[in-house]
């Protein structure tokens, strides 16, 4: 029996992503189920550790975290799907999950441009800051961030599919101006992190800002870059005709990179955060592992 038939039937009438009779098929198939693991596992670290820190909770700057390395955990979890079956989201759909699945990284996308202006009224204005941005709205902001991707993704899949592509593409138009808004805060952050606070008198608070700063300028960096080519890709395909097309989500290099993000992104906030380090020992790896909390 072909080794296709057997993956099909095993999987239930869902083929796997690839068909094993190439070196490479192997690499993909060993390479997603790593990365998924390795997400899972430092993601859900990360929330486990700041839901269990009530210092870390009643930080506004780590409530975003929390968001966002909630959405992480889930990506990671989607990639025992879309990385190991015969998976292709968007139009048209195989085996697709009414694109549930990849919106999770919208919920980042807007997460991440709330988090910038918190910042920014953090370090800029801090009267008004602790005046107005109290932690129940940036809960409800960050909950705002879910329920906005959700019902944006239920009208696409009520709508006709010549509709829902249409509101996608509107969709695609309006996320350029996130991101040229997410690109502009970047440089007033970096701008406010090299000049503004080296100017300010040594204290914990300027180090807690100076912290929070960094990392959220290496986060929105590093989620352009690897978000950056499928967007362009999305927008030559749909729009002038012209992009890549891949065999599926496993085998798409684009949507790859954009996955990445849920693995990139609690990674700089335990390089970034010594406050999240000691709580992930103290709260996780402490209790797995006796050794590394004594160190």
């Amino acid at each position: 029996m072909p080794l296709s038939n057997v993956t099909d039937s095993a999987a239930g009438g869902v083929a796997l992503s690839v068909d094993f009779d190439r070196p490479e098929d192997y690499l993909v198939f060993i390479f997603q189920i790593l990365y998924a693991t390795s997400t899972v596992l430092l993601a859900g670290t990360v929330v486990i550790s700041i839901a269990a820190t009530r210092a870390l909770r009643l930080q506004n700057r780590f409530i975003f975290m929390l968001n966002t390395s909630v959405c992480d955990t889930l990506v990671g979890f989607s990639v025992y799907y879309l990385g190991l079956f015969d998976v292709n989201e968007g139009y048209p759909s195989r085996n697709g999950t009414y694109n549930v699945l990849p919106s999770l990284l919208g919920v980042n996308i807007l997460t991440f441009l709330f988090a910038q202006f918190d910042r920014y009224f953090a370090v800029c204005y801090p009267f008004i800051y602790s005046r107005f941005i109290t932690r129940p709205f940036v809960i409800c902001v960050n909950v705002y961030c879910w329920v906005y991707n959700f019902a944006h993704l239920l009208a696409r899949n009520v709508l006709p599919i010549s509709k829902a592509m249409q509101l996608y593409v509107i969709s695609i138009i309006l996320f350029q101006l996130v991101v040229l808004t997410k690109v502009v805060m970047t440089i007033k952050l970096y701008v406010i992190a090299r000049f503004q606070l080296e100017r300010d008198p040594p204290s914990a608070e300027k180090e807690t800002k100076k912290e929070s700063l960094k990392i959220i300028i290496f986060v929105v960096i590093s989620f352009l870059v690897l978000w950056c080519p499928s967007f362009i890709n999305i927008i030559l395909r749909f729009v002038g005709g012209k992009g890549l097309v891949f065999r599926n989500e496993a085998t798409n290099v684009f949507a790859i990179m954009a996955r990445l993000n849920a693995l990139c992104t609690p990674s700089v906030y335990v390089w970034g955060s010594p406050a999240l380090r000691e709580a992930m020992v103290k709260r996780v790896w402490g209790r797995a592992c006796p050794r590394c909390k004594s160190r």
